[in-house]
């Protein structure tokens, strides 16, 4: 008999103390793509450094990669219900959803897919554009981003 272990699915807890940004953006190509950050808030919430409970979500969507290494293309994990767009992690009981507007809900409907970020720093929810664009500058020079290509279902 074989037995087949599998990771379980992030906790509720994790889930609920996320936060995420939506933005379009242009690719390498020059074509627009739609851009997903999710981090960790600030708030205490339980066992674990939070670097080491983002890294989990990342191996629950499939290990997502450094800024120096090839993006992987994740499984579909991005589903969208009219306006929302949620994202699915494997083995959890909920989805998140992601704050949009009804352009980027389309960009991601075009393209079926949005470039998703994973900060392994925390950030609040509260944070405004500026304060966004210096967390991600000082992310990705520290090499504090996790990279993938989502999938709509």
């Amino acid at each position: 008999m074989s037995i087949i272990l599998t990771a379980p699915g992030p906790e509720l807890r994790l889930l609920v103390s996320l936060a995420a940004w939506t933005w379009p953006g242009t690719g390498p190509d020059g074509h627009e793509v739609a851009h997903i950050l999710i981090t960790h808030t600030p708030a205490p919430t339980g066992p674990g450094t939070i670097e080491a409970r983002v890294r989990r979500l990342s191996d629950s969507l499939g290990s997502l990669a450094g800024s120096r290494e090839v993006v992987p293309e994740l499984d579909r994990c991005l589903q969208i219900v009219g306006d929302q767009v949620l994202v699915h992690f494997p083995g959890a009981s909920r989805t998140l959803r992601l704050p949009t507007r009804r352009s980027w809900t389309g960009l991601v409907a075009r393209n079926g897919e949005a470039v998703l970020l994973l900060g392994l720093d925390p950030l609040p929810q509260t944070a405004d554009a500026a304060r966004l664009d210096t967390y991600l500058d000082a992310a990705l020079t520290a090499d504090r981003l996790l990279f993938g290509r989502a999938r709509t279902r």
